[in-house]
């Protein structure tokens, strides 16, 4: 869980410290095609130590689970685009918002995931859940929630500026926790339906999110890259974010194995706490207001209301009372 906190809380601080605080300008489209190489090249390692360190097994794996399954490589194909979109939004709105107003407003995916779940899982939502997803739509409400004084300023054409690019970033969020949902749901949906590994999966999304990502670079950036290269404005820190973010999949994929939703949820809210802290105390680039505080408050009992479960009643019988 700690892992867990620390990957979450450490990538949006710094993505958004590259993004504002730092001068070296870089492409976020060429990061997000290194993150996915680089989550590829993590995973070959992976499978490699599954396969008793053999590369002949490995190259086997993947010829057998890749080449020769076309269907379910192009099923990844489609999945790997929208993750393609989903990373290069992530950029986008930390470019805009700070990690705070982020971390609480992008637990918004929560609720498509739930949405996207009961349409394409057919899983049932118990009225619990339907509450708690009503109290996070509330809760993301308050923290976008602009106060009186930004109202009065949004007219004035020094400030319209700054409002505009506030609102690309929650579009962008909002956007994301969209792609996010489905991605999720639809990822959850392939994993079950076969016994390959969860990291011969992620070699897929790899290989095809880094075609996407290239796509998206031609696109977008292609003149850029001309002028001044494919890894313009690379420093220290870029380079941690990109490992950041090839690792975040992979790790999230080991506390859904190995843990479970209450752990996820005790981990996301304490990442959103300490983004919080940081951002007011180092970035200074966050001044929390009364709707953050009551929306953030919903935001974390919600999704601790999501993910709490509970415990069966142990019914003792005749059998177990002790004898006298």
């Amino acid at each position: 869980m700690y892992v867990f906190v620390c990957q979450t809380t450490s990538l949006v601080l710094l993505l958004r410290y590259s993004k504002t605080v730092n001068s070296e300008k870089y492409l976020s489209s060429t990061a997000v095609v290194t993150a996915e190489f680089l989550k590829g090249i993590v995973c070959i390692f992976l499978v490699w130590l599954e396969n008793d360190r053999s590369i002949n097994r490995v190259i086997l794996v993947i010829n057998e689970e890749i080449y020769n399954k076309p269907h379910d490589t192009m099923r990844l194909a489609r999945l790997s685009g929208l993750y393609a979109i989903q990373n290069n939004l992530l950029f986008i709105a930390l470019s805009y918002l700070n990690t705070a107003t982020y971390q609480v407003t992008y637990q918004s995916k929560i609720l498509t995931t739930a949405l996207f779940s009961v349409f394409i899982l057919n899983k049932k939502i118990e009225k619990r859940q339907w509450f708690s997803l009503f109290m996070l739509a509330i809760g993301v409400a308050l923290v976008t929630w602009p106060t009186s004084d930004e109202s009065n300023k949004r007219l004035t054409a020094q400030n319209q500026a700054t409002w505009l690019q506030q609102m690309m970033g929650f579009c962008a969020v909002l956007v994301s926790a969209v792609t996010s949902g489905f991605a999720g749901v639809y990822f959850e949906q392939i994993l079950k339906t076969g016994p390959t590994s969860v990291w011969v999966r992620n070699i897929q999304l790899a290989i095809f999110g880094t075609i996407f990502g290239l796509l998206i670079v031609f696109c977008f950036d292609y003149k850029a890259i001309m002028d001044k290269g494919f890894f313009q404005g690379y420093t220290t820190i870029v380079w941690i974010v990109i490992f950041l973010q090839a690792i975040g999949g992979l790790i999230i994929a080991i506390v859904i194995k190995y843990a479970d939703s209450i752990i996820k949820g005790f981990a996301t809210s304490l990442s959103i706490l300490l983004s919080s802290v940081i951002s007011f105390f180092v970035l200074h680039d966050f001044t929390p207001i009364l709707f953050f505080y009551i929306g953030t408050m919903c935001v974390l009992t919600a999704t601790f209301l999501y993910g709490w479960k509970r415990k069966p009643k142990v019914t003792s019988s005749v059998n177990d009372q002790p004898c006298i």
